[in-house]
């Protein structure tokens, strides 16, 4: 597990507990056709870690025996991971609102011509990765030409309807912003300014709302700082933005997360760096009864304070309307 390498105590004054399940994060697998610098389970082409049939058949079962609110659907790139679109009729089945995390790539990917006609049907959120509305910052965080065919996925989900009638739209569609490097996003409200006024006048691209988030500095991040010299700083930055504000907006307290093995998480984050659910090892999702997590204490390490610097960070962008101000 690759945690933050501070000397310092972690500034929470007490453990951060589990209020009721509202989410069930799923991540099916690590396959991407896409290799991010940020990416924090290390997805790429050339993983091949994807949740079996008999998994996806028991995450089946229990969402129809506990019935959560939203279903999460993560990777690697989800939409790739055979059984994707079994797992979203089974939670539209239920009445659960559904939420892809798609980094539009995928939907010029061949066999996913009739992605966007899909997601339509089954009404389902798409919440895609757009980390700046510059070609070049895209193309060098997430590789050559990604640009191009983000704004494509983006001008083919509009054409179907995805983002065009505001924050009530049947089909919402939320860009995800993250930095580039070593730095804490910028202000949610004016950055998401910034996005619809180039993304509309460049492309005529329209969206429901922007969610920033934090670069949490494990895996493939870390190695990235490692090699340009920046973690330190980086970690020293996210100490000094820690914001009290965040706890109890923090997606932890809220989600069980779930690897393509079946194994329970408090976060996707923690799954990256394989910390269980409240530090308990061996439980997968059929173990759990979410009624009876409530109150339990959140595994939490270093690398948490990512989530809870500056305006923090979650699943759904920022959690605090003001950061904390640092010398």
């Amino acid at each position: 597990m690759t945690t933050l390498s501070l000397s310092h105590d972690l500034p929470w004054e007490q453990s951060v507990r589990r209020g009721d399940m509202a989410t069930l994060q799923l991540n099916l697998g690590r396959f991407c056709n896409l290799a991010c610098t940020h990416c924090h389970v290390e997805a790429g082409p050339n993983r091949r870690e994807m949740m079996s049939p008999a998994v996806r058949e028991r995450v089946i079962a229990w969402m129809r025996t506990y019935r959560p609110g939203i279903v999460d659907l993560t990777g690697g790139a989800p939409e790739l991971i055979p059984g994707f679109r079994d797992l979203v009729i089974a939670a539209r089945e239920i009445g659960a609102k559904v939420i892809d995390r798609c980094n539009l790539a995928v939907l010029q990917e061949p066999g996913q011509e009739d992605l966007a006609e899909f997601l339509v049907a089954h009404q389902v959120h798409v919440v895609a990765s757009m980390p700046c509305y510059l070609a070049e910052n895209v193309d060098k965080q997430r590789g050559k030409g990604t640009y191009d065919r983000s704004i494509q996925g983006l001008q083919q989900l509009n054409a179907a309807g995805y983002g065009v009638d505001g924050v009530d739209d049947a089909l919402p569609l939320h860009l995800v912003y993250n930095p580039g490097g070593a730095a804490l996003p910028p202000a949610q409200e004016a950055l998401e300014s910034d996005y619809r006024k180039r993304l509309c006048e460049d492309w005529g691209i329209r969206f429901t709302g922007l969610w920033c988030l934090a670069n949490v500095p494990i895996t493939r991040f870390r190695t990235y700082l490692e090699r340009r010299g920046e973690l330190a700083a980086y970690e020293e930055k996210l100490l000094a933005a820690y914001n009290p504000e965040t706890l109890p907006g923090l997606m932890c307290r809220s989600t069980v997360s779930v690897d393509y093995q079946g194994k329970v998480y408090d976060c996707d984050f923690n799954l990256a760096v394989d910390l269980p659910m409240g530090g308990q090892v061996g439980r997968y999702l059929w173990d759990i009864d979410p009624d009876s997590t409530t109150g339990d204490a959140i595994a939490m390490a270093s690398h948490c304070l990512a989530c809870t610097a500056g305006c923090g960070s979650s699943c759904t962008g920022s959690l605090a309307v003001t950061a904390v101000p640092t010398a």
